[in-house]
């Protein structure tokens, strides 16, 4: 009698858009993976996975899992296919877009952003067949750039505290932030630091699970984070809780962000931003006389018109009090500048040199598909844009040109799928090579195939390779194993001088390794700004003819209970799904239940909507119906519609995108998801 076959372990990398960037442990028996685990060696993961990563495992072997290469047999968005050969699936593609890439291949345009972080599954191969081409370029603008930029203008890039030094800090302050849906790694060190005395706030406008769970909720109104940061300012001024050596020699322009930030009296933002005076006057005294203090800012605050002069001024408040000078002191939003690959080495922008190239913002998606002549052909991958991006019904109308080539590389049939000519499958994270940097830690994680392909599966990378032979891409570039461009993401000169470079070899061995990042990066200053200062006053904002200091913007639209649309909306990401990402796994959703509308009491009674009734949320842009949650976890004059459910899933066959606008942030080019008015209407 034989014995039974071992179980081996495979170490990997949760790839989807989440600052934790978890290193993975994966059980494999007779080539099935039975059961993947976080790893207990990596500090940032500490064995532990989030509800949707632990079911992994349920979304690689999924019935519906794309195995092979369809076509489409009938009208777009009916997700009628059939399926074909990858010969066949190839050459259609090659030649359909042979006489554009001919003649015009700036009419060929890449849709991609988060549905893998990898740095070779997303932009290596990848780019480099769109650069060879001389493609469209796409400003990668859906999620972080408003915020992004405005870093960088402030702090001089994607830098900040290390998220494990939150552990030390005795006051947090949980801005824009739901950590125990989108950070649970981040929320277990606050824990942590709450057990050693820390106080835990929260500016959240919905009262989230980690609002609830905080000492203090402060419930702000959407897009006025900016007023209540220059407010904080007024206090830190006023009562000189100020760190003066600090602020003479490690920021620039103290004088002018003084002057502004005095024009905003705790009174004045209290009425702008809902917020009680002395909560305000309160949180100013506790974050100046709190040592250390840390703010884990977030994505949410800036998805708004003036988001990213919001990220400016709250990522100034660290500096007037000299939090920087201890670990547990500082600002995160996103620490990807910290890490040391070799983004151009891979991606290779060089190789584009078509002139005629447009830059088409991601965001406005909907926009550019219907503007005549601008798109011929599309190819999707990582990204799921007839659901995820603004005003969807202008996306949707985009993709259903049957003049409009589109080819889609993915893992089911998503609402953008559905409207494809031709569909790839493409590997999960558990069947290819990978390397991973992370927003939230400032480690670099490696992911090995633990399984071969399903069915007939391909990498991202080998599916362009395939495909730029078609089209006559022989470059060299364009060869390059997975293996080969994970180890080229190590060979970026910071990394190879740095005084202890990391290597393949570690990786290999342990699946993770430490940037080398101080854990206190800026207590003697040392930003990577063009004046090594944190710059209160950016000059390159002043040279774009842009207010040089940060300032409160107000929304683009406004609710009141006279407007026509009198409910301001936001849209964060339900607890079980990751933007559209999970959406069809049957645990998930099952404890997920249904598209729902948390809408106050008080807004419900005015309304004559009872819990549980469908309603129609609506503005001029479009309609959506779901189930109401009446609850004050949404706070008067606000309804939350967690999203991001996949179209062909709504009651209507909408999702809550169908209410967003393609209106642009005040810097970053970015989505304006959560400035964004309704009205709601009982369908009973």
């Amino acid at each position: 009698m034989q014995n039974a076959p071992m179980n081996t372990t495979i170490l990997g990398a949760c790839p989807h858009d989440c600052p934790d960037t978890c290193s993975l442990v994966t059980t494999v028996k007779d080539g099935v993976a039975i059961k993947v685990q976080g790893n207990p060696d990596h500090p940032m993961t500490d064995g532990v996975l989030c509800a949707k990563v632990s079911r992994y495992t349920e979304r690689t072997y999924h019935p519906d899992r794309l195995l092979y290469p369809m076509k489409r047999i009938g009208p777009k968005g009916s997700g009628q296919f059939e399926r074909i050969s990858w010969d066949e699936a190839l050459n259609t593609i090659a030649n359909r877009l042979k006489p554009i890439v001919a003649t015009r291949p700036e009419k060929l345009l890449p849709y991609s952003y988060a549905g893998t972080m990898g740095l070779v599954q997303g932009e290596s191969i990848a780019m480099r067949f769109f650069n060879l081409l001389g493609a469209a370029k796409l400003d990668r603008t859906i999620c972080s750039s408003a915020g992004g930029e405005a870093l960088t203008y402030t702090l001089g890039g994607k830098v900040g505290m290390k998220m494990g030094m939150f552990a030390e800090s005795q006051l947090i302050i949980i801005w824009g932030s739901n950590s125990i849906t989108s950070n649970i790694h981040f929320w277990r060190i606050a824990q942590e630091a709450k057990r050693q005395g820390a106080r835990l706030v929260c500016i959240d406008p919905r009262r989230s699970e980690t609002a609830a769970k905080c000492d203090l909720h402060l419930a702000i109104k959407p897009g006025t984070d900016a007023a209540l940061a220059l407010a904080l300012m007024h206090e830190l001024i006023t009562h000189d809780w100020l760190d003066h050596d600090y602020i003479a020699q490690y920021t620039l322009g103290f004088e002018a962000l003084r002057e502004r930030a005095l024009q905003w009296s705790p009174e004045r933002a209290a009425e702008v931003c809902g917020l009680k005076v002395e909560d305000i006057r309160q949180l100013a005294h506790d974050f100046a006389h709190t040592t250390p203090a840390g703010i884990r800012l977030n994505y949410g605050v800036q998805r708004s018109r003036g988001g990213g002069n919001a990220v400016r001024a709250i990522a100034c408040l660290p500096a007037l009090t000299g939090a920087w000078r201890h670990r547990g002191g500082g600002v995160l939003m996103s620490a990807t500048h910290h890490a040391r690959a070799h983004n151009i080495g891979l991606q290779r922008p060089d190789l584009h040199r078509n002139p005629k190239a447009p830059l088409i913002n991601m965001s406005t998606i909907g926009d550019a598909l219907n503007t005549p002549g601008l798109v011929e052909a599309v190819i999707v991958y990582n990204s799921n844009p007839v659901a995820v991006a603004p005003e969807s019904a202008k996306v949707v109308k985009g993709f259903a040109r049957e003049d409009l080539f589109t080819v889609v590389l993915e893992h089911f049939m998503t609402d953008t799928a559905d409207h494809a000519d031709v569909v790839l499958p493409a590997t999960t994270q558990l069947e290819h090579w990978d390397i991973h940097n992370s927003y939230g830690h400032t480690d670099v994680v490696l992911n090995q195939p633990a399984i071969a392909p399903l069915g007939e599966a391909k990498t991202n990378t080998q599916i362009f390779r395939e495909l730029g032979l078609r089209l006559g891409l022989n470059h060299p570039e364009m060869q390059d194993t997975d293996e080969a461009l994970c180890q080229l993401a190590l060979q970026s000169p910071s990394n190879l001088n740095s005084a202890q470079p990391i290597t393949w070899a570690a990786l290999l061995k342990a699946g993770f390794a430490h940037w080398p990042v101080a854990d206190a990066p800026f207590a003697k200053g040392g930003f990577p700004t063009p004046s090594g200062k944190c710059e209160f006053v950016s000059e390159r904002l002043s040279a774009m003819g842009l207010d040089p200091l940060p300032d409160h913007i107000p929304n683009y639209e406004q609710s009141n209970a006279t407007a026509t649309y009198p409910l301001a909306m936001i849209s964060p990401p339900a607890r079980n799904f990751l933007n559209s990402t999970f959406v069809n796994v049957k645990s998930l959703r099952d404890m997920e239940g249904e598209p729902l509308l948390e809408i106050h009491p008080l807004d419900a009674a005015q309304r004559q909507v009872n819990d549980g009734d469908m309603v129609r949320v609506f503005n001029d842009r479009g309609s959506y119906h779901c189930k109401a949650q009446i609850t004050t976890r949404a706070q008067p004059g606000l309804v939350v519609g967690l999203g991001v459910w996949w179209r062909k899933l709504g009651a209507n066959h909408t999702n809550v995108n169908e209410l967003t606008s393609q209106l642009l942030t005040d810097m970053g080019r970015a989505p304006v998801f959560y400035d964004c008015t309704v009205q709601v209407a009982s369908l009973r």
